[in-house]
Parts: C-alpha cells; sequence; structure tokens
C-alpha cells in the first residue's frame, strides 16, 4: 500500500493537433515548426506530456531541451530509456520535417538508440539536436544527441524517416 505522504500528482493541458496539421498543408517544415516553437500554432500533444521543448529549428537541424524531472525516472532514479528515445526522435524528425515542403511529412520507420550514462535531475537540462544526414524523395536519415548541462554525451541515435504527402484531417 502506498503512504499518501509520498504520493505525488501531475496534471497539464494541451491544444488540438489538429490546426498545426491543417497549417502543414500550407507551411514548409521551418515555418511550420517555428510557428510552434513561437506560440502561433500549437505544439505536439507529446511535448506537453513529456515536457519536451523545440528551441532551434533552421535547415541544418533542430534542438529540442527537456528539463529532467522526477516523473521522468526509471526503477534505478535516472532518466527511463524511453523519455531519452522520445527526445531524439522528436529532435531528428523535426531536422527531417524543416527540409520539407508544404504539403509533405514524415512519418519514423526506424529508431536505434545507444544509451551512454545516466542523466539525472542533478545534471541539468537535456539538449538533443538532431541533423538530417541523408534525404532523398522518398527516404531521409538523420542523426540526433542528448547532452546533458555540463556537455556530457547522454545519448545517440538514428533514424530512418518515410517521407509522404500530408493527409487533410
Amino acid at each position: 500500500m502506498l503512504d499518501s505522504d509520498k504520493v505525488r500528482h501531475r496534471a497539464y493541458t494541451w491544444e488540438d493537433a489538429a490546426l498545426s496539421a491543417e497549417a502543414a498543408l500550407d507551411m514548409d517544415g521551418i515555418e511550420l515548426l517555428t510557428a510552434m516553437r513561437d506560440g502561433r500554432l500549437p505544439v505536439p500533444p507529446i511535448n506537453a506530456t513529456m515536457g519536451l521543448r523545440l528551441h532551434e529549428v533552421s535547415d541544418t537541424g533542430a534542438t529540442f531541451t527537456l528539463v529532467l524531472e522526477e516523473w521522468h525516472y526509471n526503477q534505478t532514479g535516472s532518466g527511463h530509456g524511453g523519455v531519452h528515445a522520445t527526445l531524439l526522435d522528436s529532435a531528428m524528425g523535426c531536422a527531417v520535417q524543416a527540409r520539407l515542403p508544404a504539403g509533405v511529412s514524415y512519418t519514423t520507420l526506424d529508431l536505434s538508440v545507444k544509451y551512454l550514462r545516466p542523466a539525472r535531475i542533478s545534471k541539468g537540462p537535456l539538449t538533443c539536436r538532431g541533423e538530417v544526414i541523408s534525404k532523398g524523395r522518398r527516404i531521409a536519415t538523420a542523426q540526433g544527441s542528448i547532452r546533458d548541462e555540463v556537455d556530457r554525451l547522454i545519448a545517440t541515435g538514428t533514424a530512418t524517416c518515410l517521407i509522404l504527402p500530408n493527409m487533410p484531417i
């Protein structure tokens, strides 16, 4: 039985993701992601769920930040690997999206993550940079890395993305 003094609660809100999906039909990737970053369009609900923040986007890549919280921890008291995978997938996927024209999006086909050291709250916010390493007509490949506040490498990843036309909501 849980000790009620040690139980924690978390609540959060998010906006309708369909608004951004509709805007993607008429905005190129950088325009779309910049509008999300600047609060002119809703960010994906996963950002609210995980606490992800798009910090920078350009045609060379995308950078996300995450302030690690206790609710991100696994049973050993460090950041859960799924949190790191989500952070990497977001940064690498947005790096691909930044290179796409209006009316075109992507979906992740493959994600590979290498966990190099544990991430802890005491080491400050995490920064994840994703960059496209290859982009064709139908397939793009990206790489990413997560670093802590003292620039220690926490994890690296690669992703293969399928490029596809956006479908109306």
